[in-house]
Order: structure tokens, then C-alpha cells, then sequence
């Protein structure tokens, strides 16, 4: 297929040879802005913090429109800045690759805002990007587990089992041999055996069914009413809890109920909680009455992974991240509203 026919496609027709290069900045902004989402949730799996990815987006960009005259249309241009952002979180995970934390948590791991997620959702259902976030490998275990892969394994993997492109393509885009791409496939696949839980959440999105919705409706009753009994009911016994970026990751329902209340939970004073979600995945937006403002202000999100009805995880998060949520900035005293 020639570079006419692919811009055709884009709605810029009538090129010559050098194809993108007689494209306008304007107007390539615009085509690459189609595919800002599902590039920045790309770059997010790859480096499991949502503000790289956004540099990360920023810096693909910006590559493509000084490259543009080396988009000779043998590929989709869709596929041309999939290489670009791929090469470009290579690039910045050669220069700084963070290492898990001793326990085996994620410190730079920052959670995706559901309704942003939904944005890729309302796009072509055959999109693979589409295809890829149904099947859940946006969910904080996933991610977790892909961040202790080595940089170029975590690239084919992603590219191979959650875009699902060919493995030459995916040797083309790493400068790999096929044999190289297959070698690094099944190490990633043997890593992601060994970090992954044994049993997968199932809770996705809006299709929660109602026992995973009256667990989610008990969690917040009980942590509004601080009442750590009723809340360690909920956990399973090999439940495991974290709060990036701070260390520490708590494993078991002992651990977990010790570190809450060594933590002062139960004199945390008057909360209010308000549900969203994230990584496909319910969380909880808590809210600490403040006196002196007159008003409940942010405190942390909680996202939960449940299994077989209770709560494997809980992954909290502090309150620079509500913004992104489009949660409120403050809600008012009970009865006000």
C-alpha cells in the first residue's frame, strides 16, 4: 500500500513522495491527537506512572513531527507512532529504570482514571486498544507485575499479548530478529507467572455483579464508621495492602489491621467517601472533615481488588491524584448540599 493510499485514510490526500513532510504542523497535530489516549495508555503499561506517560506522549509527538518525512506509508500511520512511543519509553527506561522496592511493590506506580479509560471505549470495539483494556491487563496487578520485567520483554509483551501485533512487526519496531522477539516473549510470560496473584480480580468496570457491589457498599460503611472489626471481615487472609510511592507493602489480614491501627485509623476523624474507579477497578475517594475550611477535604483514594468475594488488595493512594478523577475538591458538612 502506497503513502497516498495510507494518508488517504487520514484525510490528507494528494501527497507526493515525501509524504508527511508537505503536511502542515497544524494538521499533523491533528492526526497524531486521534491517537493520544490509547498512546498514553500504552506508554502507562510500559512505564506504570501515568505523568511519564504523559511526557512520554509529549516526547512521541514531538519525534514524529521532526521524523515525518520517514513515514513512507509501508505502515498504517497509526502503527508508525506505536514504534515512536515504544522506542521513546525505551529510551527513557534506559536512562532511569527504577527498580521494584524489596517487598516487590511498584513506588512510582499511579493509578488511571476509569473515565479516561472510557474514552478509549467509545472508540471502534475492534480497535485492539479496545480489545486490550476488556481484557483487563490495565488492572494495578498487571501493571505491577509488568514493571518487574526487563525494559525490551516488557515491550514485547505488551506488543504481542495486549496489542496482539505480529512478532515481525514487533521485531521491526525494536530492531530485533524474530527469534529475539520469541526468546523475549516466553521471559516475559515466565516473569509475569511469577509476579502475577494466582487468582485474577474479576471485577470489570460497570459489569460488577451484586456481591461485588454490596462488598464495595460494606468497605465504605465501615471505614466511614472506622469500625477496623468489621473491616478485617472483609479481607481475605492473604490480603495485601500498599500506599505508593511511601515503602512498606503489608501482606496478610494481621499485618494489614496492625499497620491501620498503629497508624491512628481509628481517631482519624468524621470521613465521607465518594465511588469511582480505576484500572478497571472500584475505588473509593475518601474525604477528611477539615475544621478549619468547614468542609471535607481529600484524603486518599483506596483501589480494591476483589477475589472470590473478599478483598485481595488495596492499593491506596494520596490526595494529589483526586484532580484527575474529576472528583470534587471539597465536599460540604452532612446535610448542606
Amino acid at each position: 500500500m502506497g503513502a497516498d493510499t495510507r494518508l488517504e485514510e487520514l484525510g490528507v490526500s494528494g501527497l507526493g513522495a515525501s509524504g508527511l513532510g508537505e503536511v502542515d504542523e497544524p494538521t499533523f497535530t491533528g492526526l497524531a491527537e486521534r491517537h493520544r489516549r490509547e498512546l498514553h495508555v500504552h506508554c502507562y503499561r510500559m512505564l506504570g506512572s501515568f505523568e511519564d506517560a504523559e511526557d512520554t506522549v509529549q516526547e512521541t509527538f514531538l519525534r514524529a513531527w521532526r521524523r515525518r518525512e520517514t513515514f513512507e506509508g509501508r505502515s498504517t500511520f497509526r502503527a508508525w507512532l506505536y514504534r515512536i512511543a515504544t522506542n521513546a519509553c525505551l529510551d527513557l527506561l534506559a536512562k532511569c529504570r527504577p527498580e521494584p522496592a524489596t517487598g516487590g511493590e511498584v513506588l512510582w506506580l499511579q493509578p488511571y482514571p476509569d473515565r479516561l479509560l472510557d474514552e478509549l471505549a467509545a472508540g471502534e470495539a475492534d480497535e485492539p486498544e479496545t480489545v486490550a483494556v476488556a481484557r483487563e491487563t490495565i488492572e494495578l496487578a498487571y501493571l505491577v507485575a509488568v514493571q518487574h520485567l526487563a525494559p525490551r520483554p516488557r515491550a514485547v509483551l505488551i506488543l504481542r499479548d495486549v496489542l496482539g501485533r505480529p512478532a515481525k512487526e514487533v521485531a521491526e519496531i525494536l530492531g530485533d530478529s524474530v527469534n529475539s522477539v520469541n526468546s523475549a516473549l516466553q521471559r516475559a510470560r515466565a516473569g509475569m507467572r511469577e509476579h502475577l496473584p494466582a487468582e485474577r480480580q474479576d471485577w470489570t468496570g460497570g459489569e460488577q455483579d451484586a456481591g461485588t457491589r454490596e462488598l464495595v457498599r460494606r468497605f465504605t460503611d465501615a471505614s466511614i464508621a472506622k469500625d477496623v472489626d468489621g473491616l478485617a471481615a472483609m479481607l481475605r487472609d492473604d490480603v495485601r495492602c500498599s500506599m505508593p510511592p511511601t515503602p512498606g507493602l503489608y501482606v496478610g489480614r494481621d499485618a494489614v489491621v496492625n499497620d491501620w491501627v498503629g497508624d491512628g485509623f481509628e481517631d482519624l476523624g468524621r470521613l465521607r467517601c465518594v465511588l469511582t474507579s480505576a484500572n478497571r477497578q472500584p475505588a473509593l475517594a475518601f474525604y477528611l472533615w477539615q475544621e478549619q475550611a468547614d468542609a471535607y477535604l481529600p484524603l486518599t483514594i483506596d483501589v480494591l481488588r476483589i477475589t472470590g468475594g473478599a478483598i485481595a488488595e488495596i492499593v491506596t493512594f494520596h490526595e494529589d491524584r483526586f484532580p484527575r478523577f474529576g472528583l470534587p475538591e471539597r465536599l460540604p458538612a452532612e446535610g448542606t448540599e
